[in-house]
């Protein structure tokens, strides 16, 4: 029986009920049209979007966890794409096999109670099932925790914080912020960076799903990941528990290098900040304000140690752990007001002048 529109089918049920709303579907067409114009103004958004936010896609891992964590994901949506094409097979036989006829008399067919069979089916296969999936996964996991780092591996300590993150390279002695760059993996000469976790503040989680899946940051605890890129590009991760307010704005960029690239980048992260005389202005203006408190610049007398390190700002493609693309603009709008950008952020309004926004602008430009 199949009920559409206040109306009761008795027979032929199911092709009057598609009939009915096709007719429905055709007749709200306008809606159709409004529906298909939005997805198209969102996918164009997103287009121009592409070069600040990469397409996380899942299913093309490029690291040797991803593509581990893939082949699970992979069973399991085929095991739950197995279940689903056997119960609606059955729903659909059961729906027009059983459908109210014209000749039945009405009385309520026999009523059948304690299947053995069915019970039996619908306890074990699900117990067989989950046991399936619960050895997989706990192999999967094992397999990439103790996994051995070897010497080549790069080093790397990542500090959570609300809402940034702070990037250590202790055996390079380099330190940058929300811009994690690595070495690619090739086959001949294999190439693993090695991560560990920690959380200034509240339990964030690390996530780049291209490369690797998620590991929690907690407070006063070390947690360990690692990943292996096998192609060079720029993969979007970000913070996979909500930490606060701008939790969705705690992006993390992970920039994958050629090896002779990645000593480059390293080389020029090892430079001391230039001392250029045509900002003078705007670079004693900075020392004399709360940001030397915060943030640290290399050869400086700001040495703070609360917000990211400034040494080569301009090296980074983004503003506020990916807010905004790192431009001039939106590096004086960041400085005028930090909250117009990140409403919330532990940055604060210093107040200043625009002739003063305009010379530590200035000055944070040849921060190279």
């Amino acid at each position: 029986m199949t009920r559409s529109a206040g109306k009761l089918y008795n027979d032929n049920s199911v092709s009057r009920f598609i009939a009915d709303y096709t007719l429905l579907l055709l007749r709200n067409r306008c809606i159709a049209i409004l529906l298909f114009a939005l997805l198209a103004a969102v996918s164009a958004k997103a287009d121009d979007e592409t070069t600040l936010r990469p397409i996380a896609n899942i299913f093309d891992p490029l690291s040797t966890p991803a593509v581990q964590i893939s082949h699970i994901a992979i069973l399991v949506l085929a095991i739950c794409a197995g279940i689903f094409l056997i119960v609606s097979g059955i729903l659909v036989y059961t729906i027009i096999k059983f459908r109210i006829r014209p000749d039945d008399n009405g009385r309520e067919p026999p009523q059948v109670y304690g299947g053995t069979q069915i019970e039996l089916a619908w306890t074990v296969l699900p117990i067989l099932i989950t046991l399936v999936l619960i050895a997989v996964t706990a192999r999967t996991i094992g397999d990439i925790q103790n996994a051995k780092m070897p010497e080549t591996a790069v080093k790397v300590r990542i500090v959570g914080h609300q809402w940034w993150w702070e990037i250590h390279y202790p055996d390079m002695g380099v330190v940058t912020a929300n811009e994690l760059h690595v070495p690619v993996s090739t086959k001949d000469q294999r190439l693993r960076t090695q991560i560990t976790l920690q959380s200034a503040d509240v339990a964030h989680s690390f996530w780049v799903p291209q490369l690797a899946g998620k590991t929690d940051l907690i407070p006063n605890h070390d947690n360990h990941t690692w990943i292996e890129p096998f192609k060079p590009g720029i993969y979007l991760g970000n913070c996979a528990e909500y930490c606060g307010t701008q939790h969705a704005h705690m992006l993390l960029r992970v920039i994958v290098h050629t090896p002779e690239d990645f000593q480059k980048w390293v080389a020029a992260q090892k430079q001391t900040s230039v001392n250029d005389p045509l900002v003078a202005q705007g670079r004693n203006l900075f020392y004399s304000l709360a940001c030397i408190s915060c943030h640290t610049v290399d050869g400086t007398i700001a040495k703070g140690g609360f917000g990211p390190d400034l040494t080569h700002l301009m090296s980074r493609q983004t503003i506020g752990a990916g807010v905004a693309p790192m431009t001039k603009e939106n590096l004086h709008s960041w400085i005028q007001n930090p909250q117009v950008l990140k409403p919330g952020c532990l940055m604060p309004d210093m107040k200043l002048l625009d002739a003063q926004v305009d010379q530590v602008t200035a000055y944070l430009m040849t921060l190279k």
